[in-house]
């Protein structure tokens, strides 16, 4: 029994810990399917516009990247309900050789008591006692005995539901797993579907290989702007720094106590900051990396791209106040918000709807996102700032 209770406790924590995990692996699964389910409707809205675009192309590659992952998910859920299942069947093996050992211990227990089980035969035990000390652990021996078989019984009975409940798992575990298999099976399908309309759509876009590369200087031509802004904010701010120690005499720049706040906090909330838009999947990452589509080609982002549907708006993602409102090459809007040190950038705007100077709060809309008429997509470029150096900001935005 003993060996029992250890291989109990040890089965127990493993349970709880791969428990965790599987909890985990399913919420995991189901942020995925969320973001596939809306990949899949912006394809849908893509579409609509026949032509081969470099965004329907981005979006399919996201699309393929999250089912990518959702299988690898599915292949760890597999992995820890396997492990369920084999603890569960070691579990109700050990259950059930206790259980083997307890019957035979109590059918020796019941054959005992049945050739001593007249009263005659107890008083006399306890009559025919050398001592009264002999006859009270005689009496006492005899009433932890009775007590005992009572407790061999009840365990007995316990360990027999004990095995029953466990058996019932193991067989929802099997389903489950089973399940998970078949599930597998339709997104592996489904992906390879993805890969080969990917490896067409490539092939169709390829050949226009200038139309890329013009409106890759465009974008090149916004980025540059973006940047000119930015640094006209630091500047502006190194002149105040002088202005201030001509005046008092003092070097450095000292932030109010709003600014080191609102720095602070933003500094906290890193990984937590909301996304600037409600609903969208980032379709282009942050630094250096091949172009999609162009070979041998480089492109950088100072930020990354996200895609959303059609009428979407963009949001601040956290307090502050707006430094720069101003147009970009192509006629839209960029709006920069100042976060104590920190800068975001929110780029393809139509509607703005702050001004510079204007104090705004969390998930306050600032604009709509524009959206391009020629491929029918609809992206905010969104860029994070501290002072003048650029940071990823997927490793700020909540996932």
């Amino acid at each position: 029994m003993k060996s029992f209770l250890l291989l109990s406790v040890f089965l127990l924590l493993s349970v709880l810990t791969n428990g965790q995990s599987l909890d985990e692996l399913r919420k995991k699964k189901e942020k995925t399917n969320e973001q596939i389910k809306y990949t899949t409707r912006l394809l849908e809205e893509a579409k609509k516009n026949e032509k081969q675009t470099l965004n329907k192309y981005k979006i399919l590659n996201k699309q393929i990247e999250l089912r990518t992952n959702l299988i690898t998910g599915i292949n760890s859920e597999v992995n820890v309900l396997g492990e369920f299942i084999d603890q569960n069947s070691m579990l109700v093996n050990s259950l059930n050789s206790d259980l083997d050992e307890l019957k035979k211990e109590y059918a020796s227990m019941i054959v005992f008591a049945q050739k001593n089980q007249s009263n005659y035969s107890k008083v006399l035990f306890v009559l025919s006692s050398n001592s009264f000390n002999q006859a009270y652990k005689r009496i006492m021996y005899l009433k932890q005995y009775t007590e005992y078989r009572k407790r061999q019984a009840e365990l007995i009975q316990w360990i027999r539901d004990l095995i029953q409940l466990k058996m019932g798992r193991l067989q929802q575990q099997r389903t489950e797993k089973e399940t998970l298999l078949q599930a597998k099976k339709r997104e592996a399908d489904q992906l390879n579907k993805e890969k080969k309309q990917q490896g067409k759509s490539l092939a169709s876009l390829q050949q226009k290989q200038k139309e890329f590369e013009k409106k890759l200087r465009e974008q090149q031509k916004i980025d540059a702007q973006l940047s000119r802004e930015i640094q006209k904010i630091i500047d502006e701010e190194v002149q105040k720094v002088k202005q201030k120690s001509k005046e008092t005499g003092k070097t450095g720049y000292e932030m109010t106590p709003e600014e080191k706040l609102a720095s602070a906090n933003f500094e906290q909330n890193k990984r937590r900051l909301p996304w600037p838009v409600e609903r969208g999947v980032i379709t282009d990452h942050f630094g250096v990396h091949e172009h999609p589509v162009l070979k041998n080609i480089q492109v950088k982002n100072n930020g990354v791209d996200i895609s959303t549907a059609g009428g979407a708006r963009a949001r601040s993602v956290f307090a502050g106040e707006v430094s720069r409102v101003f147009v970009v090459s192509g006629g839209n809007y960029a709006v920069i918000i100042r976060h104590g040190k920190f800068l975001t950038v929110y780029s393809n705007l139509v509607n703005v709807q702050v001004k510079s100077g204007e104090k705004v709060s969390i998930k306050q809309t600032i604009g709509t996102i524009g959206t391009d008429g020629d491929d029918e997509k609809t992206v905010l470029k969104f860029q994070i700032w501290k002072e003048n150096v650029k940071l990823d900001p997927e490793d700020w935005i909540s996932r």
